[in-house]
């Protein structure tokens, strides 16, 4: 060849070619020219020996996975698929039994799990499933969903119903109401529909939530619960009652009656009620229902002089109608006549309840507070508002009963007007005379932020010697301690606590102490205190607790002992499910940080699962059908014959085994 040939070409025009290359043309052609990969060929399983080996190789990949991934869902998930692929059901169970107990807050897992039962037509397995999901998360409303689903389709209607009665006990959210009230209404169960909404309003105090009722009952064709629902709006509601929404729905279906006298009624009243700076829509529909149906003349005299005639009226009829006398007194407080406000309120405490009864009192009392912010707030007489707040407390029987409340806000009063000293007059006269927990906390806290310790003490040694039962009182004063890092007098209070014979609570004093002496690293007080809460009583949550104890400061030797002696302790016939509950905690304990050898005396010990039968007793004591129960047989248990019988027979047979030749 030439050297000719080896020279460089040279270009002579460089202009861009008329058709230009991109990148992205030459990835798809090197990807089109791409060979395929060749696929792993297609494995046939002849006979059962093959089929065994693959299902152990494929188990394995699995047991692989999910031990390099333990807390990751999938694996799980695609390894229970598998079994059931497999045919394999229990071994499936199985598998999502393990991922609930490793994370029990996976929704995936209970949603695959109960799916997997449903689908292989195990329904009363898929209602457990269900029924175990719901409990340890009643708030994912997934699960319930689902699970009613199931029985709506079963046409199991009273199982249905029953789900939802027991989500309802939850206050969800109004979607669940609402898919409650649907269902009712497609069974035609009218007065079931009726009695869900009267509970899903006091749950959801909404506007929405009332006007759904009144459409529903609407278009039931009765127009008198209509009405009612609608009153009962304004009358729960409260604050949120003035909404205009509420009063343009009220009135939208009073005209759709040709009820013209009532809705023109109701706008005077929404009207008479709301603030004028969100009433302007309101006040628009009111000007299109007059130009329709009347006038709009003298709108603001007719609504103040006509609810003022209704209202005397109704306390004229009942003057212990306190709610009327409420809204007598809203009324000529937007009328702003100070005089008639305080004759209608001198009016209204004049009715003392006639029953002394509590019950009958709170609304009273409230009428009381009520005055007492109006003169300081509105009318600002400071010693008018005194005066009302004694001849408050003159009124109240304390020695039946009292209000704290009205305590409270009377002591507050008398702070605001820095006078301290008649604040504290008022605590001890609210401890002499009806003392509460509320006022002891009350007096408490305003001392705490004045920095009067040794007044605290005194109030809490005074609050302790009312109710030394009060475990929440014990606690509060050791925190109260510790907290000014006084550590000795919080272990004096913890002592004396613990040495009461009657505490509402004991399990929070004790535990409370024993978090105390942990925190301040006081092990060998801890111990103790352990042991002589063990002298109390054998719980097992208090075995575990203290060997857990023992493994949090690293003495895994006292902790290994502290099982042992809680095994031996809880032998008997009426502890073995704690024993149980005892064993699985040794266990793990063992698992974590034990040997080959502590590991094998806890599998020495495992218990053993039988059924057996008792004979029920029916309500008047004899002797009724027989029913099966699991109960736990121990190693260092004895036996029944039969079990041991049985025990025989597999030893006898598996001998005959190793000695006969193989065929």
């Amino acid at each position: 060849m030439s050297q000719r040939s080896f020279r460089a070409v040279r270009v002579k025009d460089k202009s861009p070619a008329p058709v230009q290359i991109t990148a992205e043309q030459i990835l798809r052609e090197a990807w089109e020219r791409q060979e395929a990969e060749p696929k792993p060929p297609r494995q046939k399983i002849t006979d059962a020996e093959e089929l065994a080996e693959y299902r152990m190789r494929k188990r394995k990949e699995f047991e692989d996975a999910i031990r390099r991934n333990r807390y990751g869902a999938g694996g799980w998930l695609k390894y229970a698929a598998w079994e059931e692929q497999q045919g394999d059901l229990e071994r499936a169970r199985s598998i999502f039994e393990r991922a609930i107990e490793v994370d029990y807050k996976n929704i995936q897992i209970w949603l695959r799990y109960a799916e997997t039962e449903m689908r292989n037509k195990n329904i009363n397995a898929a209602r457990n499933v269900w029924d175990r999901a719901i409990t340890l998360l009643p708030r994912v409303n997934q699960f319930w969903y689902k699970y009613i689903f199931m029985e709506d389709t079963l046409h199991n209607f009273s199982g249905a119903r029953q789900l939802y009665e027991r989500w309802m006990k939850w206050e969800p959210d109004k979607h669940a109401w609402h898919a409650y009230i649907k269902f009712e209404t497609r069974n035609k169960e009218i007065e079931r529909v009726r009695s869900i909404f009267q509970r899903y309003v006091l749950c959801h105090l909404t506007v929405e939530a009332w006007l759904k009722w009144a459409r529903w009952e609407e278009q039931q064709g009765d127009p008198e619960k209509t009405r009612r629902v609608y009153d009962a709006a304004s009358e729960y509601l409260q604050e949120d009652s003035h909404h205009p929404k509420l009063f343009i729905s009220f009135a939208k279906f009073e005209e759709r009656c040709k009820e013209y006298e009532r809705a023109r009624a109701i706008y005077k009243f929404a009207l008479d009620h709301i603030p004028k700076n969100v009433a302007g829509k309101l006040f628009q529909k009111f000007i299109q229902f007059e130009k329709q149906y009347g006038q709009r003349e003298g709108i603001e005299d007719v609504i103040v002089g006509k609810r003022r005639f209704q209202y005397e009226e109704e306390v004229k009829q009942n003057p212990m109608n306190y709610d009327a006398w409420f809204d007598y007194i809203r009324l000529e407080e937007s009328a702003g006549d100070k005089n008639i406000i305080r004759e209608v309120y001198e009016r209204a405490v004049s009715n003392k309840p006639p029953a002394d009864e509590k019950r009958f009192w709170r609304r009273y009392v409230y009428l009381w507070m009520n005055y007492a912010l109006y003169e300081e707030l509105d009318a600002q007489d400071i010693e008018r508002t005194r005066s009302v707040y004694k001849q408050a407390l003159k009124v109240i029987p304390h020695k039946k009963f009292s209000f704290s409340k009205l305590w409270i806000m009377y002591a507050n009063f008398e702070i605001r007007q820095k006078n301290l000293t008649g604040a504290r007059t008022v605590y001890g006269h609210a401890l002499g005379l009806s003392p509460s927990q509320k006022i002891y906390k009350a007096y408490i806290t305003l001392e705490s932020q004045l920095g009067n310790i040794d007044r605290c003490r005194t109030i809490y040694e005074k609050y302790l010697e009312w109710n030394p039962e009060n475990c929440s009182a014990w606690v509060e004063f050791t925190e109260f301690e510790n907290n000014l890092g006084e550590i000795e007098r919080s272990r004096a209070i913890f002592d004396l606590a613990i040495q009461q014979q009657l505490l509402d609570m004991p399990e929070l004093v004790w535990k409370k102490y024993i978090d105390f002496e942990i925190e301040n690293e006081a092990y060998p007080h801890v111990v103790e205190l352990y042991k002589e809460l063990l002298k109390r009583t054998k719980h097992v949550k208090v075995w575990i607790s203290f060997a857990q104890f023992y493994v949090s400061i690293g003495n895994i030797k006292q902790a290994r002992e502290v099982y042992k002696e809680a095994f031996e302790t809880l032998k008997s016939p009426e502890t073995k499910e704690e024993r149980v509950m005892l064993w699985e905690s040794w266990r793990d304990f063992e698992d974590e940080v034990g040997s080959e050898e502590t590991q094998k005396v806890v599998a020495d010990n495992v218990p053993k699962r039988v059924i057996k039968k008792r004979r029920m007793k029916t309500e008047t004591g004899e002797d009724g059908p027989w029913e099966e129960y699991y109960d736990y047989i121990f190693p260092d248990e004895k036996s029944d014959q039969s079990l041991k019988i049985l025990e025989k027979a597999r030893n006898w047979k598996r001998q005959k085994l190793s000695h006969d030749p193989p065929t």
